[in-house]
């Protein structure tokens, strides 16, 4: 990661999440404390900034600048908030599609995800705060500039997410091996939003418990899954033939 996209020092930090940047995580050194450090805590709490603390030595590969053992990752797009997002989609009289992202940590898989999603119309993509890939110049790079398009969410808890998209009217539907119905059995006309896992632990328990419907995409060979980025893809070109053929009918 290039220097320009991190800032260094304690009080760099606060201010830079005070002016509202968007910042994607804070490395500190474990030993770090006093007062400068308890308003760092809570400045990034309040912006819901995830922290993590490391040993000294983690910090000191990144850089060799003064960084008082803190490092701030920025952002390389701003982004947008879902509980915006969803009604602004509604008053634009659109039939919403949105893909939630759980679990997924592979910045190739994130970029080739975010290119079909911008190719395919897909209205914004959701991602975790914690635990997740965020939006960097290699994500970017991957998705061939889609992630400077589509509208990226970074929510702080995925189950809530969950929650207010059903609440909003939209379907949420799961992509998991452990389904017993096929991708093309679920009405993915309406207004919906698909949730995909990582490849090795899939979604969530907890997220697939309050999903509205589990699919599954066959599989005729001897290897486990699929690529999660094709398998996204063939989700959502799903969603595309369903609203075609309803759209014919009509």
């Amino acid at each position: 990661m290039k220097e320009k996209e991190m800032i260094f020092g304690i009080r760099a930090v606060i201010e830079a999440a005070e002016a509202g940047k968007d910042i994607d995580k804070v490395l500190v050194k474990r030993e770090l404390s006093g007062e400068l450090f308890k308003e760092l805590q809570e400045v990034l709490r309040r912006y819901e900034i995830p922290m993590q603390k490391v040993p000294l030595e983690r910090i000191d590969r990144i850089t060799r600048k003064n960084h008082q053992g803190v490092i701030a990752f920025t952002s390389a797009v701003t982004y947008q908030k879902l509980d915006q997002i969803v009604p602004f989609l509604y008053e634009q009289g659109k039939n919403p599609l949105i893909i939630v992202l759980d679990g997924i940590t592979d910045v190739r898989n994130f970029g080739a995800i975010a290119r079909t999603c911008e190719v395919a119309g897909v209205d914004a993509i959701v991602i975790p705060a914690r635990g997740s890939v965020s939006v960097n110049a290699d994500a970017i790079k991957t998705s061939a500039g889609a992630l400077h398009i589509i509208p990226v969410c970074r929510e702080n808890s995925l189950k809530e997410a969950v929650v207010f998209l059903k609440d909003s009217g939209i379907k949420v539907v799961a992509a998991t091996e452990k389904a017993a119905k096929n991708y093309t059995e679920a009405d993915m006309s309406v207004p919906v939003a698909i949730l995909m896992g990582s490849e090795d632990e899939g979604v969530s328990p907890e997220i697939l418990r309050i999903c509205d419907e589990l699919v599954k995409v066959p599989q005729f060979g001897s290897i486990q899954s699929l690529n999660v980025s094709v398998a996204a893809g063939v989700m959502i070109y799903e969603v595309i033939r369903q609203r075609a053929v309803l759209t014919v009918h009509y």
